[in-house]
């Protein structure tokens, strides 16, 4: 299944992608930095910046836990919390999951679904993926 992250809400799309993998399904979401965040924008920015930062608080040599940046690993990120990744289960599922950054040469001509209890109607407060990484000092 081949998902188009356009005009979607990160945690729903996330919440339904998470059962489909659980079901055996293979899942492909393009265009990840276009997937929006509700909340606002202050708030957001110092979630992710407190997870980026993690690292460095707590030992300044040690070389974990690392967070994502891009906005695709993001994604895989949240999805990846949706699973019961420590089982053989979870990680099985984990490994049928794809996100592109735009939509890659092979994509081109194929059909997209959408999720319609993932997208938002009258988004007032949010942010997209791909401006969060931005901020966090990601460069794609």
């Amino acid at each position: 299944m081949i998902i188009d992250g356009e005009g979607h809400v990160l945690g729903r799309l996330a919440s339904v992608i998470s059962k489909k993998l659980l079901e055996g399904e293979e899942i492909i979401v393009l265009n990840a930095e276009k997937i929006m965040i509700t909340g606002s924008k202050d708030w957001i920015y110092a979630k992710y910046k407190q997870r980026v930062d993690r690292a460095s608080i707590s030992n300044p040599r040690d070389l974990g836990p690392k967070y994502p940046r891009r906005p695709e690993d993001i994604f895989r990120r949240t999805v990846r919390g949706m699973l019961p990744y420590k089982k053989s289960k979870g990680r099985t599922a984990y490994k049928g999951l794809k996100a592109f950054i735009g939509i890659p040469r092979e994509f081109k001509e194929v059909e997209t679904f959408n999720i319609p209890q993932a997208q938002y109607k009258n988004l007032k407060k949010g942010i997209g993926l791909g401006e969060v990484s931005k901020l966090l000092g990601a460069k794609f």
